[in-house]
């Protein structure tokens, strides 16, 4: 059994003892690439005993995305939860970065009164750089874009929710005594 879902790695490994008995075998992959993942590929990450790895790898590997040169972007990340707390991790990682766009945003929007096509056009010439990024490339489409004669993001509620894979890792540094800056 594949669990492909973004479940709490800790959660991962109690499933793995439970069905250990059985003679099933549960493998807790993370699985990264949103829309763009389900139309050409995802990333996999892979966590469980390098048996089942062996045994899933080649259905795995056709299936998952490539990097420029080729490469699939699935692989082994180790036994138990190893698979869910890489995707955990990745995730984190990821809203860090989005916390640092919207913090950037918010400086140019109120500290310096320029407009959200202006903030578009700084975050465009920011991905031509060093920065390059999806999560840049969004922002610059998102800012582009408006309703009417307003910009969507003057109409977007300052309020968010999350799914818990944030607070997994921010409660699992504390736990393990790690820090986790955000650069």
């Amino acid at each position: 059994v594949i669990d492909g879902g973004n479940s709490y790695w800790k959660n991962t490994e109690r499933r793995q003892q439970e069905t250990l008995p059985t003679g099933v075998h549960f493998v807790g992959m993370g699985v990264s690439g949103g829309e763009e993942g389900a139309l050409n590929g995802p990333s996999m990450m892979f966590g469980g005993e390098v048996e089942d790895w062996e045994r899933c790898k080649n259905f795995l590997i056709p299936a998952s995305a490539k990097a420029k040169n080729g490469e699939p972007c699935v692989d082994y990340m180790g036994k138990g939860g190893a698979g869910h707390f890489v995707k955990m991790v990745h995730n984190a990682i990821e809203y860090a970065d989005m916390q640092l766009i919207v913090e950037t945003y918010d400086i140019l929007r109120k500290v310096f009164n320029l407009n959200s096509d202006q903030i578009a056009d700084i975050f465009g010439k920011w991905n031509k750089t060093a920065l390059q990024s999806y999560l840049i490339e969004i922002t610059e489409e998102v800012l582009r874009r408006k309703e009417g004669d307003k910009p969507l993001v003057d109409l977007i509620l300052d309020r968010a929710a999350q799914k818990g894979t944030g607070k997994w890792a921010a409660q699992d540094s504390f736990d393990f005594g790690i820090p986790t800056p955000a650069f």
